[in-house]
């Protein structure tokens, strides 16, 4: 596997990060809808202040660029209530945004599986230096789960998935990552620097 040859899954840093998979139109769901009737469910995307009838994208993404997990995730629920699936057997530091800001589930995951979520704080919140540190050191890698998530919805279209099974639906979806995966591993194998897709097609 070209995520594992690079090295990726050992990557001590991983960012996180959730994105938005509509099926159809919000005014479109429930009732009139049938496709995934049993699985997709109503959500919000406050980023583009959105409603939708999908489900969720979860990403975890090395420092490299590339995906190394992402589980298909319900759509109503908020993004805290995913970040155990997101970090699902990974040992390392993970930067994520505030959606991810819970100091309780902070401390549990660095204790059951040494796992340091580190996101910004609010502004009312107090905090340590070594946070403040911290926060400022992972800002790049925060954003770049971002990047990644919009090269995946403009450059390769991943939320306009047509079909009327999951079984088609997952199929599509992996295949959309792996051809990520493949440019990614490429930039990297050209000495370009990974995320610059734009590059491959000078070749």
């Amino acid at each position: 596997m070209l995520v594992a040859k690079a090295g990726a899954p050992l990557d001590a840093v991983q960012s996180i990060d959730t994105m938005p998979l509509p099926v159809c139109t919000y005014t479109r769901g429930g009732k009139r809808d049938k496709r995934f009737a049993t699985v997709a469910d109503y959500g919000h995307c406050a980023a583009k202040k959105m409603d939708y009838y999908g489900f969720k994208l979860g990403l975890r993404v090395s420092r490299a660029g590339l995906i190394t997990h992402f589980p298909l995730l319900s759509a109503r629920a908020h993004d805290l209530h995913h970040l155990g699936a997101l970090i699902e057997g990974f040992v390392g530091t993970v930067p994520a945004d505030k959606g991810f800001l819970d100091e309780y589930q902070q401390a549990l995951w660095l204790d059951l599986q040494d796992t340091r979520v580190i996101t910004p704080v609010k502004s009312n919140m107090e905090t340590s230096p070594e946070q403040v540190k911290l926060v400022r050191q992972t800002k790049y890698w925060r954003k770049l789960v971002e990047t990644v998530g919009s090269q995946l919805s403009e450059r390769f279209q991943i939320t306009k998935i047509k079909v009327k099974d999951l079984w088609h639906y997952q199929n599509r979806i992996f295949r959309k990552i792996l051809s990520h995966t493949v440019g990614i591993f490429l930039n990297i194998q050209n000495g370009n620097k990974p995320l610059q897709l734009a590059q491959l097609a000078d070749f």
